[in-house]
């Protein structure tokens, strides 16, 4: 074979994936990946695309991945199989750290620490007084006179204790009841008006938002939020999830993209699994069996506020 058409062939979109695979297969494992439908011609992309397929994600964050490292080649002036895409602006993002844009919501602390999602406002009080640093009130309900008082509740039952109060999708009630913050789900989010997304921004409470993936990362940071919670991370029996658990080598690789934002992993993660979540360089961890279904929850929050402390002498 001459060179030049050695070279052609070594840069084909199918050796380009296979060199992908082979240097990312270890951590990601690797699958029978079913695309969808290619967006461009260029060799990087589509080669990009289709191992990102085979190494397990699904097409929407295919495509985001293989745009990226499109872009990526591009800026650096080469391909490097090994350099899994890290940098913001070749996801198509603005300028990072975000909290220095002038739309970003107001800023919470970059590490949230232990972050306790619970069911109603005596819950909320309880992990509050065993001294969990932030909560999240996840109250169901379509009443809302019932909503009110419960995001009402539970804004009295945190003063003093120095938690940090997150209240689950009622963004009327919790800015109603100045709520220290709000936290919204991927579909919540996109479903937002603009005049609705306005008046959220312009009350002055801080923003979390749910993400799932690369493309739900990216969708996220348009608004600029004041964190990103990323998962889930295990398999979780607490609600049907569109897209298969993460693991911690994805979160790590989530990590480091979006690490401008305080960062939560969120799903399935218990004292056991806390020490690996933490490696990954996230500054919190939320959790929600791992306390509630706790035959003693407070003793549970003290192990785990442990963990969190000092992850490297977990017991």
């Amino acid at each position: 074979m001459n060179t030049s058409k050695a070279m052609t062939e070594l840069h084909t979109p199918e050796a380009i994936a296979r060199s992908i695979v082979a240097a990312h297969a270890s951590r990601f494992g690797e699958f029978a990946g079913d695309i969808a439908s290619f967006s461009s011609e260029d060799p990087i992309y589509r080669g990009a695309k289709q191992a990102c397929s085979a190494l397990g994600f699904i097409d929407i964050d295919a495509e985001c991945l293989a745009r990226a490292w499109q872009a990526q080649t591009k800026r650096v002036g080469m391909f490097d199989a090994h350099a899994w895409p890290e940098h913001p602006a070749d996801f198509g993002m603005r300028s990072f750290p975000p909290g220095a844009r002038e739309d970003a919501f107001p800023s919470c602390p970059e590490k949230l620490g232990l972050y306790s999602v619970l069911p109603d406002a005596q819950w909320v009080g309880r992990m509050a007084r065993a001294g969990v640093p932030t909560v999240q009130l996840r109250f169901k309900s379509n009443d809302d006179e019932a909503i009110a008082r419960e995001v009402n509740a539970a804004v009295q039952v945190v003063q003093g204790t120095g938690s940090l109060l997150f209240i689950n999708d009622h963004w009327r009630a919790a800015i109603e009841a100045r709520a220290y913050g709000l936290h919204l789900g991927q579909e919540d989010l996109d479903a937002l008006t603009p005049e609705a997304l306005k008046t959220i921004r312009d009350s002055g409470i801080r923003l979390g938002v749910s993400t799932h993936g690369y493309a739900e990362m990216v969708r996220a940071d348009a608004v600029t939020p004041s964190y990103i919670a990323m998962g889930a991370i295990y398999p979780t029996t607490l609600k049907q999830m569109a897209t298969a658990p993460q693991g911690v080598a994805r979160l790590a690789a989530y990590a480091r993209l979006m690490r401008g934002y305080p960062q939560v992993g969120i799903g399935g993660v218990d004292a056991a699994r806390m020490p690996e979540v933490l490696g990954t360089g996230v500054g919190s961890v939320a959790v929600v069996r791992a306390l509630v279904a706790d035959s003693n929850p407070e003793a549970a929050a003290v192990r785990l506020l442990r963990i969190v402390a000092d992850p490297a002498n977990a017991r």
